[in-house]
C-alpha cells in the first residue's frame, strides 16, 4: 500500500492578545521566569540592544495579537538559560490512556529539548521533567470538558485545568517550573488529520492558579500528526516546540489556508514533515542571535554584506532593512543543515516582517525566487512551492514599491554568502 500523502490541515487562529483572560491564547509574547505571582520582567529575552539596531527594531501598534516586533510584550516564559518544562500526562475515562504515560512522554522528549539546543546555539537549556510517571485519570469524561480548537476560555478549559491541578497538588509544586506542558491521550477528541486541538495558553495572568501562581504558560497537546507517511516516529514531536514558541513569544505563521505565506521555512508555520528550523527574525527576537549578528541596512545607496549560514553558530546571520516603523525586509542564509533536513535549494531567504499585522494572517511573507516552479522537495507536508524559495548567485529580488534591491553576489569556500543590498 502506498503510504498516505494526506496533507495536515493547519491549525485554527483562536486567540486575542487584548482579551486573553477570555480566550485561548495560540500567542505569545515574551520573558518571565518560574510561574511567579506577579512576575512580568522580561529577563534575558529583551536585553540592551544596540543603538544602532533600533531603526530595525519595528513595532505594531497595542492592539496586534502576538506581534512580531522586537522587543516582545513581558509576561511569557523566557527563552534563554535553563528553563524547566513541567509534563504531565492526562488521560480520561471515556479516552484511557494508550500504552504507558512515559511512552506518551518519549514522543517528544529529548527530541524537543535537542530541537531547542540546536536551534538556540545552546542558548535555551530546555530541561523537561515529569514527576508523576503515570497517567493523571481526569474527574470527568472528555466530552463533558466541551474542549473544541479556540473555544473559550471558560468554562470548559478552566475546568479542566482546575481538575489538573488538583489531580497534582501534592506532588508538584508548580512554582518550580517555567512552562507545563499537558500531554493528553492522543485518542481524546478528533484525529489530528482533521481537526488540530493542540493549543497554548500564553502569558495569562487570570488562568487558573496553583500554589499560588497562575498557570499561565502552557501548552495542550492532543492527537499525534501521523499522515502515514512514515514520518511521525522521526518528525511527530515538533508539535511540541511549535506550541511552546507561542509561550517563548512567537505568533502562528500559517494562514487559514496553510503554509502558503512562508512555508517549510519556519516551524511556527509547518510543524509537520521533515525538520525545519525557525527564521533569523525570531532567533533574534528570542534571544538566540546576539546584536553582532544582525546588520540593520538603514544607509541609502548600496552596501555590501558577508552571511554565515543560519544553521552554524558564529558569524553574521541576519540582514534587515526597515521600510517603515513597522516593516522591513529579513535576508538570511538557509543550508541543508542542522535543524533544516528539509532545505533542497539552499542560498539566501529574502521575507517581510509586519509587526502590525495579527498572528495566523501572515506577519512574515517569504519571497519565491522561482514562482511557480511547483519547488524542490518531495517531502510529505512540506509546502512544496516555497521549498526553493532562496536566492543563489547572480539573482537578484527587487520590490518595485519601496525600492529595496538584494543581489547575491557570490559564496566563498566557509560557506557564507555575499549580498548587496540597494536602498534607495
Amino acid at each position: 500500500m502506498q503510504p498516505s500523502r494526506r496533507r495536515i490541515r493547519p491549525r485554527r487562529v483562536a486567540s486575542l492578545a487584548s482579551v486573553a483572560v477570555l480566550t485561548l491564547a495560540i500567542s505569545t509574547s515574551a520573558g518571565t521566569g518560574h510561574l511567579m505571582a506577579g512576575s512580568a520582567t522580561a529577563g534575558p529575552i529583551a536585553p540592551a540592544r544596540s543603538s544602532a539596531l533600533r531603526p530595525c527594531m519595528i513595532r505594531g501598534h497595542a492592539g496586534v495579537q502576538m506581534p512580531e516586533g522586537i522587543p516582545t510584550p513581558t509576561g511569557y516564559a523566557r527563552s534563554t538559560g535553563t528553563v524547566h518544562a513541567l509534563n504531565l500526562m492526562v488521560d480520561f475515562s471515556d479516552a484511557p490512556g494508550q500504552g504507558s504515560a512515559l511512552d506518551r512522554l518519549a514522543e517528544f522528549f529529548p527530541q524537543t529539548q535537542q530541537w531547542f539546543a540546536t536551534s538556540s546555539y545552546g542558548r535555551l537549556d530546555y530541561r523537561p521533567e515529569a514527576p508523576i510517571g503515570h497517567w493523571l485519570r481526569m474527574p470527568k469524561p472528555f466530552k463533558a470538558y466541551g474542549i473544541e480548537r479556540g473555544a473559550p476560555f471558560d468554562p470548559g478549559y478552566r475546568t479542566l485545568v482546575q481538575d489538573i491541578v488538583a489531580a497534582v497538588h501534592s506532588e508538584v509544586d508548580f512554582r518550580h517550573y517555567d512552562l507545563v506542558n499537558v500531554l493528553v491521550t492522543p485518542n481524546a477528541g478528533p484525529s489530528a488529520l482533521d481537526t488540530v486541538l493542540s493549543v497554548t495558553f500564553a502569558g495569562n495572568g487570570e488562568a487558573p492558579k496553583a500554589d499560588g501562581v497562575p498557570i499561565s504558560n502552557a501548552s495542550f497537546i492532543y492527537s499525534r500528526q501521523d499522515d502515514g507517511s512514515g514520518s511521525y516516529a522521526l518528525t511527530g514531536y515538533r508539535v511540541l516546540p511549535h506550541e511552546n514558541g507561542h509561550v517563548f513569544g512567537l505568533p502562528d505563521l500559517y494562514t487559514q489556508e496553510g503554509g502558503g505565506a512562508v512555508g517549510h521555512w519556519d516551524i511556527m508555520s509547518e510543524d509537520w514533515g521533515a525538520d525545519n528550523d525557525m527564521l533569523g527574525w525570531h532567533k533574534w527576537k528570542l534571544g538566540w542571535l546576539d546584536d553582532s549578528q544582525v546588520a540593520c541596512a538603514t544607509a541609502h545607496g548600496t552596501t555590501e554584506y558577508t552571511l554565515t549560514p543560519l544553521a552554524r553558530a558564529g558569524g553574521r546571520k541576519l540582514v534587515f532593512v526597515p521600510v517603515s516603523a513597522t516593516s522591513g525586509f529579513a535576508l538570511e542564509v538557509r543550508i541543508r543543515e542542522g535543524n533544516d533536513a528539509a532545505v533542497c535549494r539552499p542560498g539566501v531567504l529574502v521575507y517581510r516582517v509586519e509587526a502590525d499585522v495579527d498572528t495566523g494572517n501572515g506577519p512574515v511573507t517569504v519571497y519565491d525566487s522561482r514562482r511557480n516552479s511547483g519547488g524542490c522537495t518531495r517531502s510529505p507536508n512540506v509546502q512544496a512551492e516555497l521549498s526553493d524559495a532562496p536566492y543563489t548567485p547572480g539573482e537578484t529580488f527587487t520590490d518595485p514599491k519601496t525600492g529595496v534591491v538584494v543581489s547575491v553576489v557570490g559564496t566563498d569556500p566557509s560557506g557564507s554568502y555575499r549580498v548587496r543590498v540597494t536602498h534607495r
